[in-house]
């Protein structure tokens, strides 16, 4: 977008843009989301910036009226596959505070020092200021929403201490983080989140996301849901809920994930996803939240998704009547690895009763929420007992056990940070892995959005379905670059004919 573009935007207050730029006012020294209800400034007064962090390096304050912190994230660290990007992806995930900048660069094949400059010249910000915007706002998010103590709310959001916590919110939104918590009118839910007699205590929070959502990701992962390790369910008035096991970097952690549809009545309101998470060490949640968010595409763009795709005339039913559909992510790289593996050529009700055999493995997740009650094996374990579990041809049991060997060893080293000709590159290489698998993975883990799975049974099937056109591509050429979202449509497609083939007569 150029600058009269992103200013018509704000003018019309569009919360489409919110998240995906932020827009400084020099008179004010504020920076506000697209959609603040301010009086649109005068264009000579704005600067866009495509990050927080860079309108903070300029000078900037956040604004206390729109809270340009509580927004969906930008959709651009997946559509772009550039250093910035595979940057951004890992600054999420908590790697600058596990690891340092150091290690991030590390990751992505460069120096700190050319990392500093990359991220700049393409970000305003270097990888310190992006990823202290980034705790900023999980703070923000924490202070609004819980009744968590504010020291907890300090390593929660990343920060090493309370010092750097309160210097840093005063910093970014000229407010300490008691008045800034004083600002949100909050639900409260059962006091501090700290660590008891018990166990660690639940958080609970809203998921920002963009208009519109189709809930049918729930359906998707709850016919894939793994028994013990995933529990998947749907409510009475469309109500869905999605909960699992995962271990994150400093410990072990569930969630659960509750999609509340729109209610009419007096209190009409719009449909919201709600978060509660319980993680053994608090400097976890932001990998944990990042991760959830992947899982379920939060930061995407879903209207200019379906703009164009609804462009090609095979798929303009398909988006009329299912608008906002979401692309399933990843909460572990190496678990989708091997989950890919298992589902090739199999159905997908096969490849779940394959991996349920397999989450024998698994170590036990101990007192938690009801029917989870293990973790999914890791690497060493599935190297170690992979070949006593799996069942099928020979061949694919090696491939699988090799692979987890690989990962155990540390051979195999893949995540959020790489692109899809790295990973292609990771990938190939091993036996029983192809195109197929690749980009599966590329999908799922990188979020990458212009995958087409053409040789998919289930897209084959899909795409019979749909209404023929000459002169369109079997690729879909046409929707790039958001033919990962074709090939869910697809998916879709094919999975409603089975089910209603599958009804008795």
């Amino acid at each position: 977008m150029d600058f009269w573009q992103r200013y018509r935007a704000i003018d019309a207050r569009d919360t489409r843009f919110d998240g995906q730029f932020f827009t400084a006012v020099s008179s004010t020294g504020i920076y506000c989301r697209p959609s603040c209800p301010a009086r649109t400034p005068k264009a000579e007064n704005v600067t866009f910036y495509e990050t927080s962090a860079a309108a903070h390096e300029a000078g900037y304050r956040a604004c206390k009226r729109c809270l340009p912190e509580a927004v969906p994230g930008t959709p651009a660290w997946n559509v772009r596959s550039d250093v910035a990007g595979r940057a951004m992806r890992l600054i999420n995930d908590g790697v600058i505070t596990r690891e340092g900048v150091d290690g991030l660069a590390q990751r992505l094949g460069y120096s700190p020092r050319q990392l500093n400059r990359i991220l700049s010249q393409e970000l305003g910000a270097g990888p310190l200021s992006l990823a202290r915007a980034c705790r900023s706002q999980i703070a923000r998010t924490l202070l609004a929403s819980t009744d968590m103590l504010l020291a907890d709310v300090a390593f929660a959001s990343g920060f090493n201490s309370v010092r750097q916590f309160n210097d840093t919110i005063g910093e970014v939104f000229a407010m300490t983080p008691t008045a800034l918590r004083a600002t949100a009118a909050k639900p409260h839910h059962g006091g501090a989140a700290a660590p008891s007699a018990a166990g660690p205590v639940p958080l609970t929070l809203n998921l920002p996301y963009r208009e519109p959502f189709d809930p049918g990701i729930f359906d998707f992962l709850a016919v894939r849901a793994i028994p013990g390790i995933e529990v998947a369910s749907t409510g009475p008035n469309g109500m869905a809920t999605y909960a699992r096991t995962l271990r994150l970097p400093r410990g072990n952690a569930s969630f659960s994930v509750t999609y509340s549809p729109v209610t009419y009545g007096p209190s009409k309101s719009g449909a919201s996803l709600q978060l509660t998470a319980t993680v053994a060490d608090l400097h976890d949640l932001p990998a944990l939240l990042s991760r959830v968010r992947r899982l379920f595409d939060l930061d995407a763009d879903p209207q200019a998704i379906d703009e164009a795709l609804a462009a090609d005339s095979r798929l303009a039913d398909r988006v009329a009547a299912i608008p906002g559909m979401r692309m399933p992510g990843a909460v572990d790289p190496q678990e989708l690895l091997i989950r890919a593996m298992i589902g090739q050529q199999i159905t997908v009700a096969a490849a779940r009763t394959a991996l349920t055999q397999l989450s024998v493995a698994g170590s036990p997740a101990g007192p938690g929420a009801p029917g989870l009650d293990r973790f999914f094996p890791t690497a060493t374990e599935l190297a170690h007992q992979g070949r006593a579990l799996l069942r099928g041809p020979q061949r694919r049991i090696d491939s699988i056990v090799a692979a987890a060997e690989a990962m155990a060893s540390g051979a195999l080293d893949f995540g959020y940070g790489d692109d899809v000709p790295s990973l292609e590159r990771k990938l190939l290489p091993l036996p029983g892995v192809g195109p197929w698998t690749v980009g599966y993975v590329a999908m799922r883990v990188l979020g990458a959005p212009d995958i087409f799975l053409a040789n998919d049974a289930a897209v084959r099937n899909g795409l019979k379905l749909l209404p023929p056109r000459e002169g369109l591509s079997a690729t879909f050429q046409e929707v790039s670059p958001w033919r990962s979202y074709a090939t869910m449509h697809l998916w879709r497609t094919a999975a409603k004919k089975r089910s209603v083939r599958e009804q008795p007569a």
